[in-house]
């Protein structure tokens, strides 16, 4: 199938293409369970999940039978006086369960929302309080945190009756739901009604609340159809939690909007376990992190322990993919993986497109998706030219598809005038994409130069001693900063002096004089968040005591 071309789709482009697909509208209203199930289950043998559960069991389930499962959960909330508008939270893993309990609460009119089951107790307590959550539903292994949230509200437990917990949670899963009936009409909601309460990660202070519209649809199908590439002959595999933006939207709502199968893998992510994954359900197109294609790369040798891996294209998102991965994907695999970028207020808004033809660049996060107009702004808010670099961001006013509408509870404003401003630095490449060079509070100011850690870290990746790296900026007094490096080696390199001077000569060689780091540490793991990415201001205040002490 050949390409659209990326130009002529932007030009033609218009929201109301889209909403056409869809079976409610903004005016008489829709039910976000019904674009996203009820309108596929006609046809009994449409399978909308297959999954595999941390022990090992497997299964699937039919758009039909997730149409009568979330009926009777639509029901059960019904019951309890829950319905539009209200908050409904799982605190579960990527299980069938999880995904009834996100479609019974849609179809009621509620608000999904997602916890990650790695959160404690203070984060679930935070979230659930600021929400005013009205359910959450969780499993025996989650339980004990709840033991320590005050105000909990209502619980339902995935479990047995005579299971651990299960005297103590006010209702079973599986037991209350087959007391309900199967049908349950769609409750209609308006565009610009929620359906989703997500909560932003966050590197400092409280998580901030992010409501998701309904008028978000089409943004989710369009990134799905477009830069994705989900076509409806494909096996697709999203590997990212749906405890967050990524994996809810994408793993979830995005793949079920076109009445596609999706893949939950409960298990924890291991190079073999991800292979076999793919191998087993004959996956062929494929999103993630790029902690989880730099883990497989890393893993090279167990590639040739898993024939018969069928990937046709993948998608990467959540920070730069380094080109020496992109590089190593297509060698092992036959296969293009895009780098995509977006956020969890906006959704994904700039890719590398699998369906629209277009120039590819190497460390690009592509083009503005159609139905966004994306800029960066210098410090006095215009717009730059091509070649300079400056903070992203969504011209509002230009942008059909944007949704955002500011945090839940109005924590802080990330508006100036018309625009939406991202906190990342980029590069105008001039002909409609951008180039990602770091966070705003990432970025190094050393010597007079502005140095973006991305590009430092990407560098260091293409040595190959080096499995990961993170680059922030240590207080100097000679140079305001310096760049330093926090670097993960694989197990056959000593991380010593010698090392130091090659990954120095390497990122010198490779990328400017003025970049390389001149301090260098070697380190078992890098902080992260439970999404994979990279927690800089860990590393950043690091490095800053350690400058004190220096002083």
């Amino acid at each position: 199938m050949d390409a659209i071309s990326y130009d002529e789709f932007a030009n033609n482009f218009s929201v109301d293409s889209i909403l056409q697909n869809f079976q409610g509208n903004y005016n008489d209203g829709l039910n976000v369970c019904t674009e996203i199930c009820d309108r596929y289950a006609n046809d009994e043998t449409r399978v909308g999940l297959r999954y595999e559960r941390a022990d090992g069991r497997s299964g699937e389930m039919t758009f039909a039978e997730l149409k009568r499962r979330s009926a009777q959960f639509a029901g059960f909330l019904k019951s309890r006086g829950i319905g539009k508008g209200d908050r409904v939270a799982c605190l579960l893993g990527r299980t069938p369960e999880l995904m009834i309990c996100v479609l019974g609460a849609l179809r009621v009119g509620a608000v999904y929302q997602p916890l990650f089951t790695a959160f404690g107790s203070g984060a679930i307590e935070y979230r659930l309080g600021k929400a005013g959550t009205k359910l959450i539903v969780t499993n025996p292994e989650q339980w004990p945190k709840l033991a320590d949230v005050n105000d909990l509200p209502e619980t339902m437990l995935v479990a047995e009756d005579g299971a651990a917990a299960a005297t103590e949670a006010n209702h079973l899963f599986w037991q209350t739901l087959e007391q309900q009936a199967d049908h349950f009409e769609p409750v209609l909601i308006g565009p610009e009604d929620p359906f989703l309460q997500m909560f932003t990660s966050g590197t400092t202070g409280k998580s901030k609340g992010v409501t998701v519209p309904a008028k978000a649809l089409p943004a989710f199908w369009m990134y799905m159809r477009y830069a994705i590439g989900l076509r409806q002959d494909d096996n697709f595999w999203n590997v990212a939690d749906p405890g967050w933006a990524y994996g809810l939207y994408y793993a979830v709502v995005g793949p079920l909007l076109l009445g596609c199968t999706t893949h939950f893998n409960e298990a924890g992510f291991t190079a073999d376990n991800t292979l076999e994954f793919l191998r087993k359900y004959n996956i062929t197109n494929l999103a993630a992190a790029p902690t989880a294609y730099r883990l497989l790369k890393a893993n090279d040798s167990l590639v040739a322990d898993f024939p018969g891996i069928n990937l046709r294209v993948a998608s990467s998102a959540g920070e730069p993919l380094n080109p020496e991965v992109i590089g190593w994907v297509k060698r092992r695999f036959d296969c293009t993986v895009c780098d995509h970028y977006g956020q969890t207020e906006t959704g994904m808004t700039s890719a590398n497109f699998h369906e629209l033809g277009h120039p590819h660049r190497d460390a690009s996060m592509g083009y503005q998706i159609p139905g966004y107009r994306l800029v960066a702004l210098d410090a006095g808010f215009n717009e730059v030219g091509v070649g300079e670099t400056g903070e992203l961001a969504i011209d509002i006013e230009n942008s059909p598809l944007y949704f955002f509408q500011g945090y839940t509870w109005n924590e802080k404003s990330p508006f100036h005038g018309k625009y939406y401003l991202t906190g990342d630095i980029v590069i105008n490449n001039g002909d409609g994409a951008h180039s990602y060079t770091g966070r705003d509070d990432d970025i190094i100011a050393s010597a007079g130069y502005r140095i973006g850690p991305a590009e430092v870290e990407s560098s260091l990746l293409e040595h190959e001693a080096v499995i990961e790296s993170a680059v922030v900026g240590k207080p100097d007094a000679k140079r305001g900063a310096i760049v330093k490096a926090y670097v993960v080696v694989r197990p056959e390199f000593d991380g010593n002096d010698q090392l130091v001077e090659a990954l120095q000569h390497h990122v010198r060689t490779r990328l400017s004089t003025h970049s390389y780091p001149r301090e260098i540490e070697f380190v078992d793991e890098l902080p992260k968040t439970s999404s994979g990415k990279i927690q800089r201001f860990l590393l950043r205040q690091q490095a800053e005591a350690e400058a004190k002490l220096s002083a």
